[in-house]
């Protein structure tokens, strides 16, 4: 039976745990990809919505950890890779 992943607190020990961990070790079953951002954002865009829905992807975003405005930059990705 694999190990669980403990809980890191900061940044510093969660560089410690992956540098020194053996990651081999550990069930690793429910971890989430995560996707950084690295290409530069040069064009702006200015959109009106209704109150409600510019509420409603503040509040998911949000729930989902992250600016609204990346929300919507990924829900136009995702809409477009289909």
């Amino acid at each position: 039976m694999k190990k669980k992943l403990p809980t890191l607190k900061t940044d510093e020990k969660a560089e410690d745990f992956v540098a020194n961990a053996d990651l081999t070790e550990y069930d690793l079953s429910g971890m989430v990809p995560m996707r950084f951002e690295l290409k530069r954002k040069d064009k702006t865009v200015n959109l009106r919505l209704p109150e409600t829905l510019l509420n409603a992807v503040r509040d998911r975003a949000a729930r989902e950890d992250m600016p609204y405005q990346r929300f919507i930059r990924m829900a136009l990705e995702k809409a477009l890779a289909s």
